[in-house]
């Protein structure tokens, strides 16, 4: 692939950002390419360096914020007429309800799943809590006099304290899971305002 056929597909597949974002990105990505083609490369092996053109649509479309997305695509490409202003207006309590039914359901969603997150550090936080105050009681007891219940509460603390660490990495695996779900559920709520490119 050429310097052409690369900015003509990463246009492409940025169809649907703000024009001068287009613009610059492309630009840059020229910029480039003439760089690497000054020192030495031909513009194939300079192209091959840079990466997929798929990597770097998915990288720019994730840095740019969901409101220039949206304000890109609702911006009206002309002047609406009286009649589809009456029914846009007519329409408002049906579709603004649908509107807030499907955000509240989605954000009701990534509520619970927070919740579920957090109570599992919560139980994380408990085990350790527990675990060092059977350990302290145990010894308090065993100085006490009472050597076998001492020593039950001990190990009582000391099973805790294990519970805890396996808990641990699965609290720490199901948090960074939630957060890269998110990422990927951002970055294709924000693919659905770039204009699919029209297959040749």
């Amino acid at each position: 692939m050429d310097r052409r056929e690369f900015l003509s597909e990463l246009g492409s597949r940025l169809n649907g950002l703000p024009k001068n974002d287009i613009e610059e990105r492309l630009n840059f990505y020229d910029e480039m390419i003439s760089d690497m083609t000054d020192d030495g490369l031909t513009e194939e092996d300079a192209v091959t360096k840079i990466g997929s053109v798929d990597d770097i649509a998915t990288q720019i479309i994730g840095d740019t914020p969901i409101v220039k997305l949206v304000g890109e695509k609702i911006k009206p490409k002309r002047h609406l007429t009286a009649l589809e202003i009456i029914l846009i207006v007519l329409g408002a309590p049906i579709w603004i309800a649908v509107l807030c039914s499907l955000s509240a359901v989605v954000i009701s969603v990534y509520c619970v799943l927070w919740s579920v997150i957090i109570s599992l550090w919560a139980v994380f936080a408990s085990l350790i809590v527990g675990s060092v105050g059977a350990m302290l009681y145990g010894i308090v007891v065993i100085v006490g006099g009472a050597a076998g219940a001492g020593t039950i509460f001990i190990g009582a603390g000391v099973l805790c304290a294990g519970v805890s660490i396996f808990m641990f990495f699965g609290c720490r695996a199901v948090t960074k899971g939630i957060i890269y779900l998110t990422a990927l559920f951002a970055l294709q709520i924000k693919k659905c305002f770039i204009k699919k490119e029209v297959e040749r």
